[in-house]
């Protein structure tokens, strides 16, 4: 008899686990796991306690009653070293608890990251009396769906939790795990100010990060909809993305939700890097590890700001009346309808003045539901994978984005880095640069995974629903005409909106001297006049 499967946090299969199932009479009953992780054993009706063991990974207890309704999914976690902080986003003054899994002792600190980072303080070593007890227990089934929860199975004595109270200056923050046996982990903190200080607010994308995060074994990328019925034993094999030559990973009706109640692997920081390093992997080039270089750059040149997550926007803890300027930066590809209102609202009624400087921004809708968001990945027909088939996933819903940013990402010119060539010199944005129309800019860059320079990664352009006084500025030399669009326009209440068009932008901010003076004199234009 098929009982279920047994996963690890990646919901890959996992072979060769001893199972024991103890009924409420106290007889028992063991089975290994096989190849596919399926558990397979001929036991009678009733309740089961049942204890999974295997090394490398931290023993569980989980709860059955056979007959199952459907093939119950055992989960285990994998021993090593992983934390996040809950809640991820704060005021000054607010508390979080930071939930950390280790099977061994472990040190905790807390930096803050500007120019370079900086230790704010130590909160010492952490370890109990009891054999591994600093490792956590993840549900079983689809916690991508409901959160991890971390913290909640044996931390019963409130002298077990774990608070840290977010400090008076904001900005992006980082805990920083280390073991004895010399393991790290480093995860974010959002930090908003308890009331605004600047005249510039700057969006962490947390929409974005949550959106890309697989912890669990889905993210709006991998199992965009749900968890498959059985756990992955090949990528290469099982997973849509890859096995389907059509790349579908967008093609359902509707979406589960993926919860922010996870660790974030792909935000992790190297407690070395610097923030003029190149940015290595996949993922860092275009998440939190890219929008710190933003962050630092602007200390650097003495602009203040205050720093929110865009989920402090949609629940309103982001004030817009109270800032000259916004800016969202690197890809913020995925808003909330009620975000993009309020922003859109701001620059056209109320004067308020736009930064984009990223990519592939504001492209789908999410709708917030408690710890978890909803992607609304198009679900009509006609949308193809690349997003077009309406100008984005977000005009099949709203409106296309380029009515507030100008452009709109289209896929020419995807996973490529170039320069940009000046095409409209006499724009004051190129003030103090010493650049003509012809010449090129943004030829240094950080980004590893698209090098070749600022305009890259993917890259927005103008379109038909841009507005009519839209102005380019500069575009990309990327293939196929493929380049990033750098386009301003005013609104007749005294707004305005400057946007680059390219995930790769903040990646040559530090580096790139052209980059980084037209940046400057966008923002200080936009905060001072």
């Amino acid at each position: 008899m098929l009982i279920g499967y047994v996963s690890d946090e990646r919901y890959v299969a996992l072979a060769d686990v001893v199972l024991e199932f103890v009924n409420e009479d106290g007889s028992s009953w063991e089975t290994r796991s096989r190849a596919t992780g399926s558990v397979h054993l001929d036991i009678p009706a009733g309740k089961y306690t049942v204890t999974l063991q295997k090394p490398g990974y931290g023993a569980k207890r989980s709860q059955v009653s056979v007959p199952l309704p459907a093939p119950h999914q055992f989960r285990l976690l994998s021993d090593g070293l992983s934390g996040y902080a809950w809640p991820k986003w704060v005021r000054s003054g607010e508390s979080s608890e930071f939930r950390v899994h280790s099977v061994e002792p472990y040190q905790l600190e807390l930096w803050r990251y500007g120019w370079k980072p900086e230790l704010v303080k130590s909160l010492g070593w952490h370890d109990e009396h009891g054999p591994r007890a600093t490792m956590q227990v993840t549900p079983d089934g689809d916690y991508t769906q409901t959160g991890v929860k971390w913290n909640s199975v044996g931390y019963t004595n409130e002298a077990h939790k774990q608070y840290v109270e977010a400090p008076e200056l904001s900005g992006l923050y980082y805990f920083r795990a280390q073991t004895a046996s010399g393991l790290k982990f480093s995860f974010p903190w959002i930090v908003a100010p308890r009331t605004p200080v600047a005249p510039l607010a700057v969006l962490g994308s947390n929409l974005t990060w949550n959106s890309y995060n697989s912890f669990g074994g889905r993210s709006n990328y991998i199992n965009a909809d749900k968890l498959p019925p059985t756990p992955t034993v090949n990528s290469r094999y099982d997973l849509v993305r890859y096995c389907d030559p059509r790349f579908l990973t967008w093609n359902w009706p509707s979406y589960a939700p993926l919860s922010f109640d996870r660790p974030e692997p792909f935000n992790h920081i190297d407690f070395d890097t610097q923030i003029t390093d190149p940015i290595h992997g996949r993922q860092a080039c275009h998440l939190a590890p890219a929008e710190w270089r933003l962050l630092g750059w602007l200390e650097q040149q003495g602009l203040a700001y205050d720093f929110y997550g865009e989920t402090q926007l949609d629940d309103e803890t982001l004030d817009l009346q109270a800032y000259r300027a916004l800016i969202t930066a690197v890809h913020p590809e995925y808003w909330t309808r009620k975000m993009y209102d309020r922003v859109k609202k701001w620059v056209f009624e109320d004067g308020g003045r736009l930064i984009y400087l990223g990519g592939n921004g504001l492209n789908c809708e999410v709708t917030l539901q408690g710890s978890a968001m909803v992607v609304h990945n198009g679900e009509i027909t006609g949308l193809d994978v690349d997003g077009v088939g309406g100008e984005s996933r977000l005009a099949l819903r709203h409106e296309s984005e380029a009515s507030l940013l100008g452009v709109v990402f289209t896929p020419t010119g995807i996973m490529t880095g170039a320069p940009y060539k000046v095409v409209d010199n006499n724009h004051w944005a190129f003030d103090d640069t010493g650049l003509n129309n012809g010449d090129l800019f943004g030829t240094r860059s950080l980004h590893m995974r698209c090098p070749g320079g600022a305009s890259g990664h993917e890259t927005d352009k103008i379109s038909a629903s841009s507005p009519a006084n839209s102005r380019l500025l500069a575009k990309g030399l990327n293939p196929d005409d493929g380049g990033a669009e750098m386009v301003n326009f005013e609104t007749s209440n005294g707004g305005s909106v400057f946007s680059v068009g390219s995930i790769s932008w903040v990646s040559s901010l530090p580096v790139d001297e052209h980059v980084a003076q037209i940046t400057e004199n966008v923002i200080r234009r936009f905060i001072e006049e």
